[in-house]
């Protein structure tokens, strides 16, 4: 997106908020009741977790899952796009990251696949027959200074996915299962026999917790990232 692009982005935001930037207003508060009590009463119909203030005075960040809507009480239009600061730096992913991180105190981490020692810890929801997946897995099986928890998020569009899952957490050595099954070992050879042990559902309801619905996200050292965006993953890791 380009910087015109994102200026206009932020103008928008502050005419359908009724008010230009303001300085005092500090963002990360929760909402005044009475702000709540508006959203619900505007758009009855929406579901949303938590409201806060933001940097563009009489404008409120509404949490809807992973979404970040923008609510201005005083006119009752809502708007759903991304918000930028002069310096360039996007506030609703920076949003989002906050409330991803928040997610993973509840995950339960001694049911992930773990590979490696080193001093970054890099928590995975992949898909084995998506292809970005596996080029993020390429990436990271190169390196020796990660540590990787790996939960499954089998996607619908990739039919055979599930099954390979369930038998890479039913192996003996579920890593080198994973290892074999990224590979594309089994895209074109019958998957080994084996004895489903059931570890499959306890990654369907983290991921369902996490209300992802794509692949692939990592959490690198607690800072959340969508996308096999490898630049920005090695990044992280430096």
């Amino acid at each position: 997106m380009s910087k015109v692009n994102n200026f206009l982005n932020v103008l928008m935001l502050a005419i359908l908020a009724g008010a230009a930037f303001a300085g005092a207003v500090r963002a990360d508060e929760t909402a005044p009741r009475q702000v709540i009590e508006t959203l619900q009463q505007t758009y009855p119909k929406l579901e949303f977790q938590r409201v806060y203030t933001s940097p563009v005075a009489g404008l409120y960040e509404v949490i809807t899952g992973n979404r970040v809507l923008y609510f201005s009480p005083a006119t009752g239009h809502m708007l759903a796009g991304d918000l930028w600061n002069k310096e360039g730096e996007n506030l609703s992913k920076a949003r989002i990251g906050k409330i991803m991180g928040e997610k993973l105190k509840d995950l339960p981490m001694d049911k992930a696949i773990k590979i490696g020692s080193g001093k970054n810890t890099v928590i995975e929801v992949t898909d084995p027959d998506c292809p970005y997946c596996r080029k993020a897995s390429e990436f990271f099986s190169k390196r020796t200074d990660v540590t990787r928890y790996i939960f499954f998020l089998p996607l619908s569009m990739h039919p055979d996915a599930e099954s390979k899952v369930r038998y890479i957490l039913s192996s003996e050595d579920p890593a080198l299962a994973y290892e074999d099954v990224m590979s594309g070992r089994y895209d074109e050879t019958p998957l080994p026999e084996f004895k489903d042990n059931g570890v499959f559902e306890i990654h369907k309801a983290a991921t369902d917790l996490l209300g992802l619905t794509g692949t692939p996200n990592f959490w690198i050292n607690g800072t959340y990232l969508s996308g096999a965006n490898l630049q920005a993953i090695e990044k992280l890791l430096n």
